[in-house]
């Protein structure tokens, strides 16, 4: 499933801005059911309460607030880097690995960028199981962003304010349509990343963001096919 993309609609694009889970590695690896598991875990911990609940409250949180993690900053203070490391102890090779992203990345012209609500150490264990992080310029975390999450506009502000990119100048990747809205509206060519073939149920596995879809200029489920019609290949 792709619109197509026409190379000239990118040939002015130097800078590349991809999401990480459920974007640079496709959905269906189910990685971050592991990191879903241990977020339950931890807040179940944290308030001494049945996984059951924990995991209602950690949804609740996620929603409210972007991502669980400022929502237990916000109303429990905790630690975010204890947060961080023990929600991301998990086994990586679920990611296989994709040498035919990491040529069409590569081919890209411009700087590429990592840029993602979980942290580096994160990104870069998965990038590298997945073959592409040599391909990257920099991973612009939730670490960098101050703890505030996509689609905060202040994130994006700051991640081109860091990097010197220019909003028209850029084209970002991901795989929820919210967090396509502020870069389009600071220029940037959107593309929204689906689940293969929008299987198995398409409600089941993608949070859709009705009403977020006018900041959606194209829509895929290959990315590296996509990537390659960019270049016209």
């Amino acid at each position: 499933m792709t619109n197509r993309p026409d190379p000239t609609r990118f040939a002015h694009v130097t800078d590349w801005v991809f999401d990480l889970d459920n974007t640079l590695y496709p959905r269906h690896t189910n990685l971050f059911s592991q990191v879903d598991l241990k977020m339950t875990a931890y807040v179940s911990e944290l308030l001494q309460m049945p996984a059951e609940e924990a995991r209602k409250l950690q949804k609740e949180l996620y929603r409210e607030y972007g991502t669980t993690l400022r929502g237990l900053m916000e109303r429990y203070s905790v630690d975010p880097d204890d947060f961080l490391e023990r929600v991301h102890d998990i086994d990586y090779s679920w990611i296989e690995p994709d040498p035919a992203l990491g040529e069409a990345i590569r081919r890209l012209p411009g700087r590429k960028f990592i840029f993602t609500n979980g942290n580096r150490g994160h990104a870069e264990r998965a990038a590298r199981q997945l073959g592409v992080l040599d391909q990257f310029e920099d991973i612009f975390d939730i670490v960098a962003a101050g703890l505030v999450p996509k689609p905060s506009k202040e994130t994006y502000d700051l991640f081109l304010s860091l990097y010197t990119v220019i909003g028209p100048n850029a084209v970002m990747f991901e795989d929820l349509a919210r967090n396509l809205t502020v870069p389009k509206e600071l220029g940037m060519t959107t593309v929204l990343i689906v689940p293969r073939n929008l299987e198995p149920i398409y409600s089941e596995i993608w949070e859709r963001d009705l009403g977020d879809e006018d900041h959606v200029d194209y829509v895929t489920d290959d990315l590296t096919g996509f990537l390659k019609a960019v270049r016209a290949e």
